[in-house]
């Protein structure tokens, strides 16, 4: 008797979880990508990607396996094997906002069964996955997990438009909630990536992540303060990061900016001081002061137009203003968190008229009171001030050095007369 294929529901269908769906479909599964988008949901039924890691074709051949279910539909995730929770953990007046991971959890105990695995994968603080996500389960199944059920977790590592390190090729830490889960967890992931790498338990997984993202927040803080005090003193910080990075021990490179975006750096470390200050009445310092500099990043690059402006006698108010680049990372459509929305309405809160150019970001991402515009000679001309905050590979860098007047590059990616870095 052929066994069935191992039936996969992958709950939240973002920039972490359809990537895994494709994979898990790729290594075998049937899955069942579980959103409460249905707009997402269509468009995924249809072939069309949202996510610039999973090409078009690629989602086509998943949906023409007959093993990939996009689907708003829970009663979809019956008889599941294998549930991997992928939802959003945004922060809500500082403090974490576990509603989705909590409804998913609501969701899945509804079919859980004995001998099925549940994963989570969302980044939140330590804890969640045996003091939320268990009992939730427990509940709402009368299962125990770790005696009639798998329970890990395993934190996402995806980095959008990432060539080199994708989601199969990038180490995968595992956890479980005793030693049997632990091992379902990695006979799972085992298939999915190339290598993985097991943890005491979901607290230490939990914590690993909280700790790579912090560990990128604090660094990124200390030079784009460095990048202000250089700027004022008259150093070129591009020139003196560069010069840093020859050593080969003791440095790692981190590159100033206009600030930082996506999901993970301006939430994530929040999740760890809030953990903190929760359980142990303490204040982490490192991340409260680095959450400080990098949010206040926006002002001080809409403050260097202003000066630019006026040192080319021109007031930001009625200032025509072309900002390149609108999300958080370069080649990538990604705009949750983009810094890029605080320069714009600092901008326009100043009087200036601000017009962007993305040709990555989509049309229901652009910031409110600002127009898209196609990059050429005369939207160039007509500027009078050009602010790359995202240096995608798409733009062509020597017509923007050879018809503007005045350029803000705060990635290091120009070079000209009319061209001032960050």
């Amino acid at each position: 008797m052929t066994r069935p294929d191992p039936k996969t529901v992958v709950v939240g269908l973002g920039y972490v979880g359809l990537p895994l769906a494709v994979r898990a479909v790729q290594t075998g599964d049937a899955v069942v990508g579980l959103d409460v988008d249905a707009r997402r949901v269509d468009a995924l039924a249809a072939g069309s990607s949202y996510v610039e890691d999973i090409p078009d074709a690629t989602l086509r051949a998943c949906l023409d396996s007959g093993r990939f279910l996009p689907t708003t539909d829970p009663e979809a995730c019956v008889g599941f094997d294998v549930a991997v929770i992928t939802v959003p953990t945004p922060l809500a007046g500082g403090s974490p906002d576990l509603s989705y991971v909590e409804a998913a959890s609501r969701t899945l105990a509804g079919h859980l069964r004995p001998g099925a695995l549940v994963v989570l994968e969302s980044t939140s603080y330590p804890g969640t996955t045996q003091e939320v996500v268990g009992p939730l389960l427990e509940a709402g199944s009368g299962l125990t997990a770790g005696r009639d059920f798998a329970l890990g977790y395993s934190p996402e590592r995806i980095d959008p438009g990432n060539r080199e390190w994708t989601l199969e090729t990038t180490p995968k830490v595992i956890s479980g909630v005793d030693a049997a889960s632990l091992e379902e967890v990695r006979r799972f992931y085992d298939r999915i990536v190339v290598r993985t790498v097991a943890v005491p338990s979901p607290r230490e997984a939990e914590l690993a992540k909280l700790l790579e993202n912090t560990f990128r927040h604090v660094n990124i803080a200390l030079v784009n303060e460095l990048a202000m005090f250089a700027s004022d003193l008259g150093i070129d910080i591009w020139a003196t990061i560069d010069a840093a990075a020859t050593k080969p021990f003791g440095f790692l490179r981190f590159s100033p900016g206009p600030g930082v975006g996506g999901h993970c750096l301006p939430i994530d470390p929040s999740y760890l001081s809030w953990s903190v200050r929760k359980d142990l009445g303490r204040r982490f310092r490192f991340v409260e002061l680095a959450n400080d500099i990098n949010e206040h990043m926006p002002d001080h690059v809409v403050r260097r137009v202003m000066l630019g402006l006026n040192r080319r006698g021109k007031a930001v108010n009625g200032a025509r203003v072309l900002v390149l680049g609108l999300s958080y990372k370069r080649n990538t459509s990604d705009a949750r968190e983009a810094p890029a929305a605080g320069v714009v309405s600092r901008l326009l809160a100043l009087g200036a008229k601000v017009s962007a150019c993305d040709p990555l970001v989509r049309d229901v991402d652009l910031p409110h009171g600002v127009d898209r515009v196609e990059l050429d000679a005369t939207v160039l001309a007509d500027s009078d001030a050009v602010v790359l905050l995202t240096d995608h590979d798409a733009f062509d860098y020597e017509l923007v050095t050879a018809h503007s007047s005045y350029v803000l590059d705060t990635r290091n990616r120009l070079k000209g007369d009319c061209v001032e870095l960050l």
